[in-house]
């Protein structure tokens, strides 16, 4: 069902929506923690000197990489949205239902993060997709808002292009209710990626997948551990890849999360 501009003398479809305006929600979010990490020293995970020592990429070459992505999603989203056309119009009416919309997020939650924990783990266990292509992703070392989807291309396509595919279709959400699903997820990537541990963050309080959760898996020690992504641990419970911290405050300013058991090396 398209919005109408009439006053712009355009409209601009549910499907249209779905696609660009998550796009649009990366930058202005990781803009906006770019923006706070130069004032908010006292709340970061790593300085800035470590996150330009560290990192085994140029900034630039993030900022290509994730546009890359982000284009690859443009065509896999506009694909998807020609194909289910005809079945979200007969389904229109009842997306609106609050019990429904509700039931249709958790279950694309649920679905994102199990495609996601699986694919990521195994993309960590096995050496060649490792080494050929998820090492990309890692080259942050020190984790940072715009690179959260910085990975290798087929990795963008697997794990967040099809993941997302898949969790709308098993969902069965409209293109209206993915707007906001997929914009709520992409806000909840770039936060876990930020590098800022800042008092009263919505996502710290009420998630356990966080800032600091996943910068212990971008770390030497924690590689093998903390796969759950974006939104719950339930996985790395239920299969023994959890690793708990500790938050600590760092003697020179900000904040160091600390493996809370010896990690197992092999």
């Amino acid at each position: 069902m398209p919005v109408m501009f009439s006053n712009m003398g355009f409209e601009i479809s549910d499907e249209m929506l779905g696609t660009f305006v998550p796009i649009m929600v990366y930058w202005l979010y990781s803009g906006l923690y770019i923006f706070l990490g130069c004032f908010f020293d006292k709340y970061r995970l790593h300085t800035k000197q470590d996150e330009d020592e560290k990192n085994l990429v140029t900034k630039k070459t993030v900022i290509m990489g994730v546009l890359l992505q982000q284009f690859v999603q443009v065509l896999v989203a506009t694909l998807l949205f020609m194909v289910t056309a005809n079945e979200n119009e007969g389904g229109a009416s009842q997306s609106h239902s609050p019990i429904v919309l509700i039931r249709q997020f958790i279950a694309a939650m649920l679905i994102l993060d199990t495609w996601q924990y699986f694919m990521h783990r195994y993309m960590h266990e096995n050496k060649f997709l490792y080494k050929h292509i998820h090492s990309q992703h890692h080259r942050l070392v020190v984790p940072y808002a715009f690179g959260a989807l910085y990975n290798h291309p087929l990795e963008g396509l697997l794990l967040d292009t099809i993941g997302g595919a898949l969790s709308f279709l098993l969902s069965g959400m409209s293109p209206r209710t993915s707007i906001f699903f997929f914009s709520f997820a992409t806000i909840k990537t770039v936060d876990d990626h930020c590098g800022l541990w800042i008092p009263g963050n919505l996502f710290h309080v009420f998630f356990k997948n966080n800032t600091a959760y996943h910068d212990v898996h971008h770390q030497l020690y924690g590689t093998k551990y903390n796969f759950s992504q974006p939104f719950f641990v339930t996985w790395d419970r239920i299969l023994g890849t959890y690793m708990p911290y500790s938050l600590e405050k760092k003697p020179d300013g900000g904040f160091e999360a600390r493996p809370s058991k010896e990690c197992k090396e092999e």
